[in-house]
């Protein structure tokens, strides 16, 4: 596998090691992970520029995404005029204006502050929910995804495909999706909601084939609740039961971990 790396110093790995296919690098902060994450992140977007004009990305929208996004905000010799950027899943019935919403949470913590050519926002507000995951599945279409800035959740899921509704053949390119109650207790964990109740039960999401499509994928997961989906995902099968297992097929795949995290491998 060949990921292109900046020369430029910075935080080094402990440890990296191999899953099959990918690669695993482990930091002892989260602050050194999500730095060393974005300064790789910074440097495939540089490439592919170069080579294409253009770079289309997809984001993760967490506070697990914290620490890389911010750092990601502030690498240098970035033209984000040429990046076309979308996230990877959207809550319904949320209003527009709520936080909590991804959209907004990528807006405030990356998208305000770098400008990008063009973003493409999941509408979670959509009157006909089918009909936006189907014009969201035509804008991926139309511009396949040369990175994918992913997350892992405690159930093991990228983006909203979490067990249950899992499918590494996926047909769909964006589907609407019952939230798995790990993940909806996930999201009260990370203190985006006060309660269970307050999380919403259905979401957009886009599908895992078009991630696993993206031409690098860089996985950002830090804290210690991460521990056994990132040792399921690792040393388990590779099968929907966690579906970030599919990550080890990748070619080009980074997974970057905090002590926290790696702590079961």
């Amino acid at each position: 596998m060949n990921v292109q790396r900046s020369n430029r110093t910075g935080p080094q790995p402990e440890r990296i090691e191999r899953y099959e296919q990918l690669v695993v690098e482990i930091y002892p902060t989260r602050q050194a992970m999500g730095q060393a994450a974005a300064r790789t992140v910074a440097h495939s977007m540089q490439e592919t520029i170069a080579r294409h004009g253009r770079v289309a990305m997809i984001f993760a929208a967490a506070p697990s995404q914290n620490e890389f996004l911010a750092a990601l905000a502030t690498e240098p010799d970035l033209d984000w005029t040429r990046v076309i950027a979308f996230h990877l899943d959207e809550y319904l019935g949320l209003p527009p204006d709520a936080p909590q919403n991804f959209g907004n949470f990528l807006r405030a913590r990356l998208f305000d502050q770098v400008r990008p050519g063009v973003v493409h926002y999941l509408n979670g507000s959509a009157p006909n929910p089918d009909a936006e995951a189907r014009r969201y599945s035509e804008l991926l279409t139309a511009n396949p995804l040369d990175i994918a800035c992913l997350g892992i959740g405690e159930n093991g899921h990228l983006a909203f495909n979490d067990p249950a509704v899992a499918d590494f053949a996926d047909p769909q390119t964006v589907k609407l999706v019952e939230i798995d109650e790990v993940s909806r207790l996930q999201q009260v964990h990370d203190g985006c909601f006060a309660c269970l109740t307050d999380v919403p039960t259905r979401a957009l999401t886009v599908t895992i084939p078009p991630l696993i499509a993206a031409k690098a994928v860089f996985c950002v997961v830090p804290a210690p609740s991460k521990a056994i989906a990132v040792r399921n995902a690792l040393c388990g099968p590779i099968a929907t039961s966690c579906p970030a297992s599919i990550l080890r097929r990748h070619e080009r795949a980074v997974l970057y971990l905090d002590r926290d995290s790696a702590r079961l491998i």
